[in-house]
Formats: structure tokens, sequence, C-alpha cells
């Protein structure tokens, strides 16, 4: 068990059959796992899907993975870091804790035959997903994710079901794609200059990473008719969007 991997392996599995229902397993998947950890949940899809294609980046797990089933490949690296199976159809996982939002926020558009993600996470970070403006949770994760996916499940987990328990609570989040609106890279990178200085406002996050001017920034806010005092967390998804295409 290694902290710096954010690792909690399943131990409960009652908390299985909750991922098949969320997850909506089927015969034709062919899953991304990442963080299988000992195989608990490897082994449960492997009988239930077509392919399981799992990403481990500790490798004194190798012994607990190998030979784990013919339908499982598992390839031990930085998923961060690795170029992710194309051909993926779902996301189910117990997300390590300390790479679960890029992980996400990279499979959105880097993994567009993903069209179902069933994913265990920090509960503040279940939370932030789908966020509403203006609360403390809501951020750029929340717009990107929003943008993409609706939310289709949420089940809250007990520390118990892990081993070791964590310090914080979990929860399983069903989110399924809906169409990434056009320009989604530029969105991408407005939503993440418009967050990367929360305290300050819309412009001068923007002008600070570099986007745009304060000025143009400010006046693309006001065509869009949001004083220049506004902070990201005021704007919803869609007029993310909107912002994007004013500021080109």
């Amino acid at each position: 068990m290694k902290k710096q991997f954010g690792q909690h392996f399943l131990a409960d599995p009652n908390i299985l059959g909750v991922i098949e229902r969320l997850a909506e397993l089927g015969p034709d998947d062919v899953v991304l796992e990442i963080g299988p950890g000992e195989g608990v949940l490897t082994r449960y899809l492997a009988e239930r899907v077509r392919h399981v294609h799992a990403v481990e980046i500790d490798r004194e797990l190798e012994p607990a993975l190998r030979d784990i089933a013919p339908n499982v490949d598992v390839v031990f690296g930085d998923a961060l870091q690795l170029s992710l199976p194309p051909d993926a159809t779902k996301v189910v996982a117990n997300l390590p804790y300390n790479v679960a939002t890029p992980l996400i926020v990279e499979s959105l558009d880097g993994l567009p035959n993903v069209g179902l993600w069933c994913v265990m996470v920090q509960r503040e970070v279940a939370d932030r997903f789908f966020a509403t403006p203006g609360t403390k949770d809501y951020g750029a994760v929340s717009v990107l994710v929003q943008l993409a996916a609706e939310r289709t499940g949420f089940h809250p987990v007990s520390r118990t079901v892990f081993r070791p328990p964590p310090n914080v609570d979990s929860a399983l989040v069903a989110f399924r794609r809906t169409d990434l609106p056009a320009g989604y890279a530029r969105i991408k990178q407005v939503v993440a200059a418009a967050f990367g200085h929360r305290r300050k406002t819309l412009p001068n996050s923007l002008a600070l990473a570099g986007l745009v001017s304060r000025e143009h920034a400010a006046a693309a806010l006001e065509a869009l008719g949001w004083p220049e005092n506004t902070r990201a967390e005021a704007l919803a998804p869609p007029e993310f969007v909107a912002l994007a295409e004013e500021l080109r």
C-alpha cells in the first residue's frame, strides 16, 4: 500500500453490484479501469464485459494482476502519461484520489469513444463534478464535465468498503456523454484560465493566464450581459461556450 499513489483497495464485494448497476455493464462493453489495485473489481468486470484494459502504476501489484482473465490486459505505468486505449467505451474504476480529477478531465475529449463513466472518487470530488454556479464546489472541472456529460447515478460510499479505510468519504458517480460543444479545446483553455485565479475577476484571471488582454475579456463579458467585475464561478457552463466564442 503506497500513500503517494492514493491507494485504497476495495474490500467489500457488496459495492460491486452497485457499480454494475450504475455502469450499466453489458457483454459488448470495452472497459478502461484505472487503478485496479489487487484486481477485485477487475475480476468482476471481466466476467461481465467483452474486454478490460487495466492501468496500474504500482509494479508491486503485478503478481496479483498477472493472468487475471483472458479478456483482461494490464499495463503498468502512470495513466496521466500513457496513451490510453482508444477503443474503450466505458471508464469504470476506483480512481486513485490524487489523480481522479485530471484523469476525468483528460478523458472527456481524449477518449471520444467512451460513452459512460462510473467512478469511485472522494466525496468532495464527486460533488464538484455536478456542482451549480455560485457554490463553493463549483469550478473548472464542474464546467468541463457538465459540458461533456449528464449525471445518471450517485451513490455515497462508506469508508469501511476500503482497505485501508481512507480519512475521507467517497462516492460512486456515473455520467453519460452528451455532444461536446464545438471548439471544446479552446473552451477548455478559457475555463482553466478563468478559474486559475479564483479570487480575481474573470477579466483579470484571463489576462493573468496570458489568454487575452483584460480589456478584451471585459468587453467580451459585457457583450454577454455580464459586468466586468464578474468572477468565474458566476457563469454557467453554456455561458463559457458563449464567452469562448466571443473572445475569438
